[in-house]
């Protein structure tokens, strides 16, 4: 890479962080007004259902709901500006620390569960538009199509049923691990890495053994987006002038699939990719109830059940983060894959 197109790499990536600030500022704004706007009083859920008028009130006053909204608001920023998204009043802990906790376990699953719809949609859409009308593709079409038509929880449930409970091949939805093993030493929070650092081969596998299922579940339930984003990519460039350039040359049809038309066709599906794993890190939390995965779907949902204001604020002022840096990756990986979007950037 020249010293001009890595200047235009960080031109690129500080016009995006720049174009994200007011998003984020939106997105801080809106959070917070839509929590206040949640049925339910938090003061009264917390008191109890016995407690009286005053000890309700006394309860809005230690939480700060007896301000004005402005007044909320000026202290919500004021905190957040400290890096304080509160402390969750269902668990009494932290937000940060929940978050920093939980995020790591729906992370490793969803990208799991990504990297399995990735091995099966990827070499499917590309063989279903190397053999457009052929078995293959509609193969690719019902797959696609089974993967959108099944609900997420259903497919789990399924799964759960067939493997654990008539096969028995798989362990109990019971979580990250099996009751018999205790996590690895914290190291990046993903017990498969944390485990292999650790250099334990049985609790990698115990850990593998855990995430299958679920993995499996959000894999199905992704396959549709990335296998017809491939399908139709790689159709249009092999229909281009330059693949037909390549077939008159010579070049074996492999060469002509992988080196040429891929590559070119990579560019929509990243997007595609880029948008299914963001989609999935927040919504994998029927996922996560069905295997009593410890993430932070679950954690923001349970909080939401009991108008706990801070974690919901804190999940979705997390998710806008990574979504952000999501989409950041992504143009750099634009620039990797085509010189052309460096260049003129």
């Amino acid at each position: 890479m020249t010293r001009r197109e890595r200047a235009a790499v960080a031109t690129l990536i500080l016009k995006r962080l720049l174009m994200a600030v007011p998003s984020l500022i939106g997105v801080v704004i809106v959070t917070f007004l839509l929590t206040r706007a949640l049925p339910g009083d938090p003061a009264a859920y917390f008191a109890g259902p016995a407690a009286s008028k005053e000890a309700v009130e006394e309860v809005r006053v230690k939480l700060g709901l007896d301000k004005s909204l402005p007044e909320q608001f000026v202290r919500y920023v004021r905190d957040l500006a400290r890096g304080d998204l509160g402390t969750s009043l269902t668990t009494g802990q932290p937000v940060v620390s929940e978050i920093r906790t939980r995020l790591p376990a729906s992370a490793e699953l969803t990208l799991l569960g990504l990297i399995v719809s990735m091995g099966v949609a990827v070499p499917l859409g590309i063989l279903a538009a190397t053999r457009p009308g052929s078995l293959i593709d509609h193969a690719c079409r019902v797959v696609a199509t089974a993967g959108v038509s099944l609900p997420v929880f259903f497919t789990g449930l399924i799964l759960v049923y067939v493997f654990y409970y008539l096969l028995g091949w798989a362990p109990a939805p019971l979580g990250r691990l099996d009751i018999f093993f205790s996590a690895p030493p914290p190291v990046t929070g993903f017990y498969l890495m944390d485990s292999l650092i650790a250099g334990n081969g049985e609790l990698f596998l115990a850990s593998l053994n855990q995430l299958v299922l679920p993995a499996l579940t959000l894999g199905i339930f992704s396959l549709a987006p990335i296998a017809r984003m491939t399908r139709a990519s790689m159709l249009a460039v092999l229909s281009s002038d330059f693949v037909r350039t390549a077939r008159a040359s010579g070049l074996s049809p492999f060469t002509i699939t992988v080196t040429y038309a891929f590559r070119n066709a990579m560019l929509p599906v990243v997007t595609t990719l880029g948008m299914v794993f963001s989609f999935l890190l927040g919504a994998n939390v029927l996922v996560e109830k069905v295997f009593a995965w410890p993430g932070i779907g679950s954690f923001a949902v349970e909080a939401l059940i009991a108008s706990d204001f801070a974690p919901v604020q804190g999940f979705v002022l997390t998710m806008a983060v990574m979504y952000v840096a999501l989409n950041l990756m992504i143009d750099v990986l634009y620039g990797l894959i085509d010189p052309r979007v460096r260049i003129d950037a």
